[in-house]
């Protein structure tokens, strides 16, 4: 067999592995899943400024490694994605360690124990790129072994990820006392705890499986499904068959925002606001891969109106090639075989929280509103809810001003009401919503000949009180429920 080796030049390598799009907050994240698969139960991340010699360190107590480990985990793809690894293992390319590392600096040192024995390995690129070798030094230098030191205290096991040499920082402009580029810094730190809160979250909810601080806070978990809130409309979860294993799938229909406090709406929002944050959450081993987004489904867009919509997806380990997982982390492609039935639940999922929205949107218009539309009036008084008869819509009028007599007015009038309890508004103001609310003359579609009745008195009371027959036309197929249904009013 005749061959050549064509080993790739270091120095493009490390470009390469530096432009792979990591953000800061994604970057750290790698390494905190470096620190669940090593099953640390204490992980801190650590920003300090120091102008030119700034730094960031992810610290944790997991069983650490031996020397020949570390040299193995500091080496660029010493696994492939089809390695064997740990249930605990949230890796998959061999490259995060590395990529995220060399996206966000320029020289790289993991120092770590087992038993208080402590091996420390730095990459620094500025050497590799000069020697175009990989040179991986024992020695990381005085200033980095002090750090080191410092950080560790007396750990007797774990891993300290050091970045010096900061990307946007390591710069001869850039001082310690240059209070904009320090604000900018800190930023940052800010958008990785969002990141970290919302990545990890499950790891952090109770009983919780670690401690994750950063700048020596703990991080409280970000829930986008609001799972505690008792508004919450959880719809039935469904298990997917994908080869031999199975891909769970829960949507939620969030509350709408009168029944959230100020905290919990702001806090819900997420740090992508309302719109970005509707859609599928993707989990694998409970780490959220994707927050967001309909996954490229046909015909499925971010509109205001599916806002409260959000669908979890659990994908196991073994599945990451079907799913086409990326080095980051960050993006997923649904296997073509389950997109249809994602498809489908998403479908259901957005119409039931447009529903939610708009009934929402009806109870508010109910006081601020067109007083023709609505046969009844709900609003809270002095902290109790009151129902009154709207005495302005024209049946009641109709039945209150000398048509009273008229039986088919009247008979019309009392079915309406029966129809139109406003159970909907009750529990906006009150309790939570179920999907199996009574819906007013059987519910959307074409209207049954006694609610074509109905609708035809309203029609005529709208006449007998100078409306024209377009005007009232209007009126009516604006005006629940014949709104969803099909009828002489909206044909």
């Amino acid at each position: 067999m005749d061959f050549d080796v064509a080993a790739p030049d270091p120095a493009g390598m490390v470009a390469s592995l530096s432009s792979l799009g990591y953000s800061l907050p994604a970057a750290v994240a790698d390494l905190v899943d470096n620190s669940l698969s090593a099953e640390a139960k204490n992980i801190d991340v650590d920003f300090t400024w120091d102008g030119q010699t700034s730094w960031i360190a992810v610290t944790d107590d997991g069983r650490g490694m031996t020397e020949p480990e570390l040299v193995t985990a500091m080496t660029v793809a010493a696994r492939g994605p089809s390695a064997e690894r740990s249930a605990t293992d949230l890796g998959r390319f061999g490259v995060g360690l590395k990529s995220a590392s060399f996206s966000q600096c320029r020289k790289l040192t993991v120092a770590t124990a087992r038993d208080g024995s402590w091996h420390v390995r730095t990459w620094d690129l500025g050497v590799v790129e000069h020697y175009k070798e990989w040179r991986l030094l024992r020695d990381p230098g005085d200033a980095t072994a002090f750090l080191l030191r410092r950080i560790a205290g007396d750990m007797q096991h774990g891993t300290v990820v050091l970045w010096e040499q900061l990307s946007g920082y390591h710069s001869t402009t850039v001082s310690s006392d240059d209070e904009k580029t320090q604000a900018q810094f800190y930023a940052e730190a800010e958008r990785t705890e969002a990141h970290l809160a919302m990545v990890f979250a499950r790891f952090l909810q109770r009983p919780a499986r670690c401690r994750l601080r950063v700048r020596g806070s703990d991080l409280s978990p970000w829930d986008p499904f609001l799972s505690s809130h008792p508004s919450v409309q959880r719809i039935p979860w469904e298990p997917l068959p994908l080869g031999s294993e199975s891909v769970r799938v829960e949507p939620f229909v969030l509350p709408t925002a009168q029944r959230l406090s100020e905290a919990d709406y702001e806090s819900a929002a997420g740090q992508k606001g309302w719109l970005g944050q509707q859609g599928f959450y993707v989990y694998r081993r409970d780490r959220l891969i994707l927050a967001g987004g309909w996954l490229g489904i046909r015909g499925l867009r971010r509109e205001e109106k599916y806002n409260l919509a959000r669908i979890t997806v659990d994908i196991p380990a073994e599945a990451d090639a079907d799913w086409a997982v990326d080095v980051r982390k960050s993006s997923v492609v649904p296997p073509v075989s389950l997109r249809r039935h994602l498809d489908r639940i998403a479908r259901y999922t957005r119409e039931v929280a447009s529903r939610s929205a708009r009934q929402r949107g009806q109870v508010v218009s109910r006081a601020h509103g067109d007083p023709l539309k609505f046969a009844w009036n709900v609003k809270r008084h002095e902290g109790r809810i009151v129902l009154r008869i709207n005495r302005k819509h024209p049946l009641v009028r109709a039945a209150t001003n000398g048509q009273g007599g008229n039986p088919d007015v009247v008979h019309s009038l009392i079915r309406l009401l029966e129809e139109t309890v406003p159970v909907t508004a009750l529990r906006m103001l009150h309790e939570t919503d179920t999907v199996d609310d009574p819906e007013p003359f059987g519910g959307p579609g074409l209207a049954a000949p006694e609610t074509v009745d109905i609708a035809r008195q309203v029609y005529e009371a709208l006449l007998g009180q100078g409306r024209s027959p377009e005007d009232a036309r209007g009126v009516l197929s604006s005006m629940p429920p014949f709104d969803e249904q099909q009828g002489f009013w909206n044909s």
